[in-house]
């Protein structure tokens, strides 16, 4: 990818008065202008014309142009202290070019040069992701190590909310285990810079949206992980946060416009997390904005996205990163915290700009009618009125609830299949991003109190369910950990040091071996397997201990076309076997005869007597035949 040059500046200072006793006028006090900054620090020849965000001093007074071919300066706006500055570009018909900003008074001028580039990739190249893959979420301080540089002053392994040291370099170093595990698409926690927030690893602070956090790498470094999982087929997915900031950012001492902000650090509302009030259409305006305008904590300032401004910000930022790093997706955090007209302009411009990109917003709720209501598709008639948000998928917190209390708290099985009846409300459920742990969620195995089983269970069901599956690293080997800090623990073996080495075959306790086997196992199943891909689900049988599903490219059954395989799942939960008896007639196994067990736990085998189908699964145990 070629390298997107930022901006350089000078200053081009007029003559002071020099006379004996000249008079000092008002303008003779004016600031010199001078730019320090640019967001966005560069961008693209026939990608949609910017708005320049311009910081330094003595901007208020200064008359703004663009030096360029057929670019042209549309209107500018400054703050009331002169150190903000927006400028709106006409680059429609623009080539690739560098540009020459001037700002000038009568104190001097400013120059700045700022590169209008040629774009490195078709816009069809970013490719989004599909229920065809499996993404795995990576806290980078984390996951592992790369580089052989000291460690920056103040990381400490031993502090649970400190820095301990992950990069890039090193998610880049381990892409072949990923590969091999079964993974198609890398999903990192945010990598924007969080720079003067302490214990801010996480990345959700942000105090400056267009660098890289320096604990992490360089701009460098993330266009080489991209270019690097490119090169294996596969996909990277980039965590945004345009509801908050951190308090660290300059945004918070000086705004760069009125309103920038939901409030100040000395006066400002708390977060609601009432989401049903987001739903209601009969809310009174003071409700739903409790939630999308509320501060998510004292460290992390609301973005008032009803600013025009700070909407244009962000949306320019999400494109920015995606063309930079060829970015195939954005996980979108803390996304019903934002206002549905936001999003609406948001994901226009983003699939506008590139067609293939998808989206996935986090909706912490185990509630379907609450997630299903984020979900883009369909305009729905809430507390702000009819408003299609264009998110391509919200994550299956409801699936991922419901299997944690079915395999780890000893509720029903009949509860995953309560959710799973609700699919009606999603506009396209086959694109929901499914899971059984993140970084903001206890380690599965550890509320499972260690069960292996049940961990097993879990990864089975959730790469045999309809929607695409996402890991959390680490519990392909079966970490452990409670609440935040203790469900973030560094991978071992991505760090020197290490006492063993979770990466590698030899390196793994038998533990660690038994669980990686089984979930690159059902990896590779699923994979191999287009129908647990894009294939229709029937749920056949459930109790509170079993549950019973068919996975296959249409409803017809065998009748119509024998030689088209049906996969059909059978999970037991209990600590004795269980005689399960199917329907056939009128389900997608109707007229099937031949059932061949195709997991590695397969179960006696089914007998098949006046249609009806009779199984026998053995304890805490998953069973896929094979149906013709």
């Amino acid at each position: 990818m070629k390298t997107l040059a930022g901006f350089l500046c000078t200053l081009l200072l007029a003559a002071l008065p020099n006379l004996a006793g000249a008079s000092t006028t008002r303008q003779d006090l004016i600031v010199k202008p001078r730019i320090d900054k640019i967001d966005p620090p560069g961008w693209w020849a026939k990608f949609p014309s910017p708005m320049l965000l311009v910081h330094g001093a003595g901007l208020r007074e200064a008359r703004f142009s663009i030096t360029g071919s057929k670019v042209r300066l549309e209107r500018s706006q400054t703050s009331e202290n002169g150190h903000w500055a927006f400028l709106w570009l006409d680059t429609k018909s623009a080539a690739a070019q560098t540009l020459t900003i001037t700002a000038a008074n009568n104190s001097g001028e400013a120059h700045c040069s700022y590169v209008l580039a040629a774009r490195s990739h078709d816009p069809h190249a970013h490719a989004g992701f599909s229920a065809k893959d499996v993404m795995y979420l990576i806290m980078p301080d984390r996951f592992a190590r790369g580089s052989s540089a000291p460690y920056p002053p103040g990381d400490d392994r031993a502090a649970p909310r400190g820095w301990h040291g992950g990069d890039l370099a090193g998610i880049q170093q381990h892409l072949d285990y990923l590969k091999q595990l079964g993974v198609t698409t890398i999903w990192t926690t945010p990598v924007a810079s969080n720079a003067g927030m302490s214990d801010s690893y996480h990345g959700y602070a942000s105090t400056d949206l267009y660098a890289i956090d320096p604990h992490l790498g360089t701009l460098a470094d993330y266009r080489r992980l991209s270019d690097a999982l490119h090169a294996r087929s596969m996909k990277l997915v980039i965590d945004l946060v345009p509801n908050h900031i951190g308090l660290k950012h300059p945004w918070i001492a000086d705004p760069p416009a009125p309103n920038w902000l939901h409030g100040t650090v000395q006066h400002h509302r708390a977060l609601a997390y009432e989401f049903y009030d987001l739903l209601d259409p009969h809310a009174p305006p003071a409700a739903w904005r409790a939630n999308t305008d509320g501060w998510f904590s004292s460290d992390m300032p609301d973005l008032n996205q009803e600013n025009p401004l700070v909407s244009r910000y962000l949306i320019q930022n999400a494109l920015w990163w995606v063309e930079t790093a060829n970015l195939d997706g954005i996980r979108l955090d803390t996304f019903p915290y934002v206002s549905r007209a936001f999003w609406h302009d948001f994901h226009a411009a983003l699939h506008k700009a590139f067609p293939h990109l998808t989206t996935v917003g986090e909706v912490y709720h185990r509630d379907p009618e609450v997630t299903s209501f984020f979900a883009g598709g369909m305009a729905r008639a809430g507390a702000e009125g009819d408003i299609d948000t264009g998110l391509d998928t919200p994550f299956d917190y409801p699936l991922c609830f419901a299997l944690r209390d079915v395999l780890t708290q000893g509720k029903p099985m009949t509860d995953v299949t309560s959710i799973l009846r609700q699919d009606a409300l999603y506009p396209h459920p086959e694109r929901l991003v499914t899971f059984i742990g993140n970084h903001d969620l206890p380690r599965f195995r550890t509320q499972a109190r260690s069960s292996v089983p049940m961990l097993k269970l879990g990864v089975g069901l959730l790469t045999t369910l309809r929607g695409m599956p996402e890991l959390y690293a680490g519990d392909e080997i079966g970490m452990t950990g409670g609440p935040d800090p203790d469900n973030r623990h560094d991978f071992p073996g991505g760090f020197p040091g290490d006492s063993h080495n979770a990466l590698t075959p030899a390196g793994r306790t038998p533990v660690e071996s038994e669980i990686f086997r089984w979930t690159s196992g059902m990896l590779a199943f699923r994979a191999a397997h287009p129908e647990l891909q894009t294939g229709i689900e029937q749920n056949l049988y459930s109790d509170p201990d079993a549950f019973a599903f068919v996975r296959a490219m249409d409803t017809a059954g065998c009748i119509a076309d024998r030689h088209t395989e049906r996969l059909l799942i059978v999970v037991n939960k209990a600590s004795q076997s269980k005689s399960l008896e199917l329907p056939v007639e009128d389900t997608a196994l109707a007229g099937c005869v031949q059932f061949d067990p195709a997991s590695a736990s397969p179960g006696a085998k089914p007998q098949l007597s006046n249609g009806k189908l009779r199984i026998e699964e053995s304890a805490e145990s998953m069973t896929v035949f094979s149906v013709k």
